[in-house]
């Protein structure tokens, strides 16, 4: 099954699990996603705080405490809620192909009847960053990370024999131009705002 919202099903917002919190969800098997919380909604100091820890993810609470004008424990607080509800999430963004993994692609999947069964498989690959069901040419699209092309071979193999996938088409990354993880948040509701 997709990544579930306990409230509103699925949450297109998923973020991926780390492995210790993933295999204490009943019926997940130990892979690295599990059931989400719903979507909540954040408020202004929520956003100010994803921005700030977007510029930097290892600024001091007390210092954007300082800069926001509340308690670091008000920070702290906010930011283990949001962590907790799958909102957000501080890690060490690299460059796989800086790295030496030699492949890494977004693989274009096509499949007969539901796409959800296919794309929870996937997931649970840890070859496999990102997995998304989507509109358009294609039902599910998933970015890889491997090691080399033999690696990437394998893996677009193991797809193509899925129950329910139909073709596939590989996009090769040659170089990786832009990637970034600050694009801010969504702008405040008028009531919403927090002067």
């Amino acid at each position: 099954m997709l990544t579930r919202s306990a409230d509103s099903g699925t949450n297109r917002l998923a973020l991926r699990r780390v492995e210790s919190q993933a295999s204490a969800v009943p019926g997940t098997g130990g892979a690295r996603r599990g059931p989400v919380s719903g979507l909540r909604r954040i408020d202004g100091l929520d956003r100010r705080i994803i921005e700030a820890l977007q510029a930097n993810g290892r600024e001091p609470f007390r210092r954007i405490a300082d800069r926001l004008g509340v308690s670091e424990a008000t920070v702290r607080a906010r930011y283990a809620r949001l962590c907790a509800d799958d909102i957000l999430q501080v890690v060490a963004v690299t460059n796989p192909l800086g790295l030496g993994f030699d492949s890494m692609a977004i693989v274009g999947v096509r499949t007969a009847g539901s796409p959800e069964p296919v794309a929870d498989e996937i997931a649970a690959w840890q070859e496999a960053s990102y997995v998304l069901v989507t509109a358009g040419q294609f039902d599910i699209l998933v970015e890889v990370v491997c090691g080399d092309r033999r690696e990437l071979l394998d893996l677009t193999n193991r797809m193509r024999v899925l129950e329910g996938v139909v073709t596939t088409e590989t996009f090769l990354y040659l170089h990786m131009v832009k990637q970034l993880y600050d694009w801010g948040t969504r702008p405040a509701d008028a009531a919403e705002a927090v002067p």
